[in-house]
């Protein structure tokens, strides 16, 4: 569903746009992307489940969000900071990297406070994260699953608006800019709003991933 979001994108904006306004920006790809899965993901949760299939379902949702949105802040943050140390006029080094990043892992993950174990090995991991040889492309994945995520939600709630909405952003392509494209159609992410629709959408995801653990066997 991810890919066909993308590929939905690019036919209307292409069938709707010359050559030279078609390709849109990594800014409003990501959300036609994303607004499919969490399309897909409520379908299949509203669907008489198992526990365990059930689980599975839930975990993949909020993966989806760990991996799309707390991981790819974290990475901003690394990536802003590696700039901003070249500006100050400051030498990088391998082992520099490694050390600002573990410092933001340690740090994201509560590690100092031993909520979660840091293996030292994963402070190089920044090396082969191909988004940062594209300069501050990974912020892009964290506004889109806001973004996706409150237009899926204006989708399950009834809103008339949604899909009108959402069909022009995909039908623009890169004839607007992006952020302000996205406001005009009710997504403004230099809001609250989109990011508190994820966070809410998180929080109810992890309130049933506990419930059934409370009240079932299931390892």
């Amino acid at each position: 569903m991810h890919e066909w979001g993308h590929a939905m994108h690019t036919v209307l904006a292409k069938r709707r746009n010359p050559y030279e306004t078609a390709s849109y920006a990594t800014f409003t790809a990501e959300i036609a992307s994303i607004t499919n899965e969490v399309l897909l993901q409520e379908h299949l949760l509203a669907q008489d489940l198992a526990d365990r299939e059930r689980l599975f379902y839930l975990g993949t949702a909020l993966e989806a969000i760990r991996g799309t949105f707390f991981r790819q802040v974290m990475f901003a943050e690394f990536e802003l900071a590696v700039h901003e140390r070249v500006e100050r006029g400051e030498a990088l080094s391998g082992e520099k990297l490694n050390a600002m990043y573990e410092e933001l892992v340690r740090r994201y993950h509560g590690s100092d406070a031993g909520v979660l174990a840091f293996d030292p090995t994963y402070a190089v991991e920044w090396a082969f994260v191909p988004h940062f040889y594209t300069n501050f492309y990974v912020f892009q994945y964290a506004t889109s699953i806001a973004g996706g995520t409150m237009f899926a939600a204006r989708f399950l709630a009834g809103d008339e608006g949604a899909r009108r909405d959402y069909l022009a952003v995909l039908e623009a392509g890169g004839s607007r800019y992006a952020y302000e494209l996205l406001r005009e159609h009710g997504i403004d992410l230099a809001s609250d709003a989109p990011y508190d629709a994820l966070i809410a959408r998180m929080d109810r995801v992890m309130d049933e991933i506990e419930a059934i653990l409370d009240r079932t066997a299931v390892p």
